[in-house]
């Protein structure tokens, strides 16, 4: 399933209810050691049963002393519902003592004074075993804020039979140690697209929305660019430099050669007509449910001819405690079960995510399938979480319109131009947010 649809309008709805924090005290559980859980999914999904098993066993070790209470509110399919509800709650302190929150909105959340620092519980959580990309991702200001509970990658989906009638062998796919090249992955595209006559990949630049910024960045990266700065404060003179303009020419030349399409067929690769698709995790599960025929693989992301430097896209939803919270030990000791090893296990196996340790994956390497496998392998290795910045849905809105802006054309765009907009945008944005 597809998870990151109308990120950027959720995230933009939800910064004007984390920035007004209204007075008021919350009331505190006649228990002391009952925590309130809020989660985004409903109890009748996979993940909503995987997580019952969890709060189930977390109650049965720690009885007497600690319970988890989950309340399960869905997402709407815009996005609403579950923020609706976390936004009314910030404004009346009525908030629980847990919420599940997406990566990218950590540093509004955090900014905001909804979320209390967890580092201080978390001395013996393990945290060396714990994916970079898990900690990158709920870190702000140099404390950790959210735990991510499950993790996300993207890679490219190849048709093996397709690739075979097009004389590619087996000897000539990259692999997580030798990745192509921008230029290789060109040269293959080139072949392909010949001996089809049509696009060689559908790389979801219709989708307009957060999927672009997800999986697009990792070309930034792997050229040595970046987005915004370390910190988060400045994006003119980061996303505008010229690392980041080269990475906009390799997406400009795909669509220009018609290597791949702003416009493809629905399900394109799915039903055999495109011979590469560039998605994640989510697709799999499709695949074995619909369209069982396609013999498929997956493929690292192409890399920079420049650095060779292999980066991939991650992030995914994570846990925090709320500042409010008046049972802040309960509350730890229930994030760190949630995010333990055996409890990675069972998310990742009952939802088909990825882990977000390294004691998971060489727990459940020999019982997923071998695109899992890639996929965790490729987390491991070179995993990015998006920008940890409070204006990220301005940010990601402005990527997503650069990437547009770059394959939506008639003549030659200028690509400097581009990114010099786009980087102004982004910099009113985060110059916006520091003066609240």
């Amino acid at each position: 399933m597809k998870k990151f649809l109308g990120l950027a309008t959720i995230c933009t709805l939800a910064l004007g209810a984390l920035v007004g924090c209204g007075g008021g005290k919350e009331k505190a559980s006649s228990d002391p050691g009952e925590v309130k859980v809020w989660v985004h999914f409903s109890d009748e999904t996979p993940e909503g049963k995987a997580w019952a098993q969890i709060v189930d066993s977390f109650n049965e070790e720690n009885k007497g002393e600690y319970k988890a209470v989950t309340e399960y509110i869905p997402r709407s399919g815009s996005g609403g519902g579950y923020e609706d509800k976390v936004n009314a709650a910030v404004t009346t302190n009525s908030l629980p003592d847990v919420i599940t929150l997406d990566g990218p909105n950590t540093a509004a959340y955090a900014d905001a004074g909804i979320l209390a620092p967890l580092d201080e519980y978390l001395e013996d959580a393990d945290m060396e075993d714990v994916l970079d990309s898990i900690i990158e991702q709920g870190t702000y200001q140099g404390k950790m804020y959210a735990f991510g509970f499950s993790e996300s990658n993207v890679g490219v989906y190849y048709n093996k039979t397709m690739f075979k009638d097009a004389g590619i062998t087996e000897e000539q796919l990259p692999t997580l140690d030798n990745p192509w090249t921008w230029s290789e992955f060109q040269a293959i595209c080139q072949t392909l697209t010949k001996k089809y006559q049509g696009p060689a990949i559908d790389m979801q630049l219709a989708s307009g929305d957060e999927m672009l910024t997800y999986a697009y960045t990792p070309f930034v990266w792997s050229n040595g660019g970046e987005l915004v700065n370390e910190d988060g404060t400045k994006a003119e003179g980061y996303f505008n430099d010229e690392k980041t303009v080269a990475a906009m020419s390799f997406i400009r030349d795909l669509v220009k050669n018609d290597y791949t399409t702003i416009s493809p067929v629905e399900k394109g690769f799915e039903t055999g007509k495109y011979p590469m698709l560039l998605s994640g995790s989510w697709t799999m599960a499709d695949l074995a449910e619909n369209y069982q025929d396609i013999d498929y693989g997956i493929l690292p992301y192409p890399v920079s001819d420049t650095t060779g430097e292999l980066v991939s896209p991650t992030g995914s939803w994570q846990v925090g405690m709320t500042e409010k919270s008046e049972k802040k030990a309960a509350a730890a000791a229930f994030i760190k079960y949630v995010t333990n090893t055996e409890s990675s296990k069972i998310i990742s196996l009952g939802n088909q995510v990825l882990p977000i340790r390294n004691s998971t994956i060489d727990l459940i390497k020999d019982e997923v399938s071998e695109g899992m496998r890639f996929l965790m392998e490729q987390n491991q290795k070179s995993g990015h979480a998006r920008p940890v910045v409070v204006a990220y849905p301005q940010v990601s809105r402005a990527f997503q319109q650069a990437m547009q802006d770059v394959s939506y054309y008639e003549e030659n765009p200028d690509l400097q131009k581009i990114a010099d907009t786009r980087a102004q945008e982004m910099q009113q944005a985060i110059d916006n947010s520091l003066k609240k």
